[in-house]
């Protein structure tokens, strides 16, 4: 993996484009890194791979439903239910 500085980014931004052709690029900017570039071919791949595992995820909700094992929620717990979930989501991030 290669390492620019977001200065150097700047100036030799078709050397960028270039390396991130081969490889993702970190963009550095006072030593922390702050963005990543790559090339559309990987960009496509890691978009896919996410639709692959949302529809997997999806799959085992659907499966669970059809056996019987689902809950029921009203629409007042609807917020709760979603403030637990982005709860759980940012959990597993770190």
């Amino acid at each position: 993996m290669t390492i620019f500085s977001a200065n150097d980014a700047k100036s030799r931004f078709d050397q960028l484009l270039d390396a991130a052709r081969r490889d993702p690029v970190i963009i550095e900017k006072h030593g922390r890194a702050m963005a990543v570039v790559l090339s559309k071919e990987h960009y496509d791949e890691l978009l896919n791979m996410k639709l692959q595992r949302l529809r997997a995820e999806g799959q085992i909700g659907i499966d669970a439903g059809d056996a019987g094992r689902s809950t029921s929620y009203d629409v007042t717990q609807v917020g709760r239910l979603s403030a637990e979930i982005k709860t759980e989501a940012r959990k597993r991030r770190q």
